[in-house]
């Protein structure tokens, strides 16, 4: 579900050309998609405000290379994006953690009736990642592959496991696991 999140072009023009309540135009049309996309690829709030101030001082820096290109939303979001993703790779690092770790979750048994905001829970950071970009916000496994630096068949993997532990999570699917 792609939101056509629209602003005036006077307003983007003036955004380009530095003007500081342009900016804070922008910012506020659209800190909440911002803050909602990072709030679901990570874990805690936190995180996205860190990743919606990161996303919008990258948007200051940018904004002259914004093209008119599509919907200004399809140039922040893919920075939102990207911007989550660099801070779930650094946490995979400082973790020292593999990409298809369950988090510990090995043995755990999770009852067959938890609700989807719960089941997501269990998804590593990846994973969830690339569900929440697929399947919400309508990335194609190519552009999912290329934001991640991985590969098409990476994407298409992690989304088929991360479904598959999402069935057996919520009970939809008789001994699925990712």
């Amino acid at each position: 579900m792609t939101v056509a999140l629209a602003v005036p072009d006077v307003l983007v023009a003036r955004a380009q050309a530095g003007d500081e309540a342009a900016l804070e135009a922008l910012y506020r049309a659209f800190e909440t998609p911002v803050y909602n996309l990072a709030r679901r690829m990570l874990r805690n709030a936190e995180d996205a405000e860190d990743v919606l101030q990161e996303t919008f001082l990258e948007v200051v820096k940018s904004i002259r290379d914004y093209r008119g290109e599509g919907y200004l939303w399809g140039w922040i979001r893919r920075i939102a994006a990207t911007k989550a993703l660099m801070r779930i790779r650094r946490d995979q690092i400082r973790a020292t953690e593999p990409l298809d770790e369950e988090h510990g979750k090995t043995g755990m048994h999770v009852a067959a009736n938890l609700d989807l905001e719960r089941a997501f829970d269990h998804l590593t950071d990846t994973s969830r990642a690339v569900v929440w970009l697929h399947d919400v916000e309508g990335y194609t496994h190519e552009e999912i592959g290329e934001l991640m630096g991985r590969s098409v068949s990476f994407s298409k993997s992690q989304l088929a496991r991360a479904h598959a532990r999402l069935r057996g999570l919520l009970g939809e699917g008789e001994g699925a696991q990712a």
